[in-house]
């Protein structure tokens, strides 16, 4: 059977228009907007419902305006840097389908939340890096290297198993009110970068990282919102994890 407007062939997916409601920025400012000022942009592109966001979005760049700027590397959910508020929730454009987000209503995009925007969906991520640093995400152990593995039983793994998954994306952050308004505040995925060291055989530094944490700016600050865990787009369960870095150091036992 030959694809018609009205007949699409048997298994054929049949295209739409989609409208992408885009808060664009400029540093350099334009005729009609001054240097960082947002606004609202439309977009309209042909789409099927089983395209993801990223894909309408690169259809906005390559067929209608270059100057669109978005952030996105491997496409594939792993290396988390195309996270952006989707209808008002954090998301990864790679992993979001259009069907998910009832295309027939303006999709609206904005860059994430509570870090500086550098232009259009693009944030400065320093910030949020500079508080991952200063949790020592590394492993710290002492006396000589050793001349084989470090051993670790199933039963000891499965203690920080959950938060190894996390990637950086900084959605859990950035979806955080405590992040949005204290601008000291190391924020979820600091916590949780933490976390899995802190709760790892090997690690001889938990106490350390313990006491960054227990500093004014650290884990004393979550509110248990829970925006975090729905936020993550690995599934992590960040206010968990949180929790069990306030028992550590309440109880003071790992």
């Amino acid at each position: 059977m030959t694809a018609t407007a009205e007949s699409p062939a048997v298994g054929e997916v049949q295209a739409m228009l989609v409208t992408l409601r885009i808060l664009r920025s400029k540093p350099e400012g334009s005729d009609d907007h001054a240097p960082g000022e947002q606004y609202w942009q439309e977009f309209q592109v042909e789409a099927h419902a089983t395209d993801r966001v990223l894909d309408a979005l690169h259809k906005i760049k390559w067929e209608q305006d270059g100057s669109l700027a978005f952030r996105r590397s491997c496409a594939h959910g792993v290396c988390g840097s195309d996270a952006m508020r989707i209808n008002a929730r954090n998301r990864l454009a790679c992993k979001t389908l259009l069907k998910d987000l009832n295309p027939a209503k303006p999709i609206i995009v904005e860059p994430i939340k509570g870090l500086p925007v550098e232009k259009d969906l693009i944030v400065d991520m320093e910030p949020f890096f500079a508080s991952y640093r200063e949790i020592m995400p590394f492993l710290m152990t002492t006396g000589n290297a050793p001349t084989r593995e470090r051993l670790q039983s199933p039963e000891e793994r499965a203690r920080f198993d959950d938060t190894t998954k996390c990637i950086m994306c900084a959605a859990c952050t950035t979806s955080c009110p405590v992040f949005w308004t204290d601008g000291q505040y190391f924020g979820p995925q600091a916590i949780v970068g933490a976390h899995r060291f802190i709760f790892d055989s090997r690690d001889e530094g938990q106490w350390d990282r313990l006491e960054v944490l227990n500093d004014k700016a650290g884990v004393w600050k979550c509110r248990t919102a829970f925006n975090c865990t729905e936020a993550c787009p690995r599934g992590i369960e960040v206010t968990k994890a949180i929790s069990e870095v306030k028992k550590a150091l309440t109880t003071g036992a790992i």
